[in-house]
């Protein structure tokens, strides 16, 4: 299952995964992350313990939004070894984004 996610260090969520992470950067605001977040469910229930799904709201972490470009919402980063290694951007079929994640696996 997705998760919203509170930390105090961004950097040490994505080091501390040694599973692939894909990050949804969205805000509560956004139409199109409501809808993706029925989608990041079902993604995250079939990749449930090869990959992780982390929920970051880009009002309450405006830094980060900054750092990883985030200029649309919803926009999704795969976290792999603590480096980004691919972007998703707006709303994205189950099936497309289970593939692109499992890619990394």
């Amino acid at each position: 299952m997705a998760v919203k996610k509170q930390f105090a260090s961004f950097e040490e969520l994505i080091q501390g995964s040694e599973l692939p992470l894909l990050v949804d950067f969205y805000a509560p605001w956004c139409g199109p992350c409501q809808i993706m977040a029925g989608i990041l469910e079902q993604v995250s229930a079939k990749v449930q313990d090869k990959a992780h799904v982390v929920k970051i709201n880009t009002d309450n972490y405006p830094a980060l939004a900054t750092q990883y470009r985030v200029s649309a919402l919803p926009t999704m980063v795969i976290f792999k070894d603590g480096q980004p290694v691919e972007r998703i951007e707006g709303v994205v079929p189950a099936d497309q984004l289970y593939d692109r994640l499992t890619s990394w696996i």
